[in-house]
């Protein structure tokens, strides 16, 4: 069981975990539709997006 929305609010994991994954979803749809001169910011967003959530995420584990 998790713990209820309020108990820590200044804790974000569960922003961190979503925002990975849109970045990914992101990536992989530009990846399949977009010409390449969109891949590129596309990927660096998704990174720099990925790279938020991974401190949002494991902030908390320290």
């Amino acid at each position: 069981m998790g713990m209820a929305r309020g108990d820590h609010p200044q804790r974000t994991p569960f922003y961190g975990v979503v925002l990975i994954v849109v970045a990914l979803a992101a990536a992989m749809i530009a990846n399949r539709t977009a010409p390449a001169w969109v891949q590129v910011p596309v990927y660096v967003l998704a990174v720099l997006a990925a790279m938020t959530g991974f401190v949002m995420t494991f902030r908390d584990l320290s």
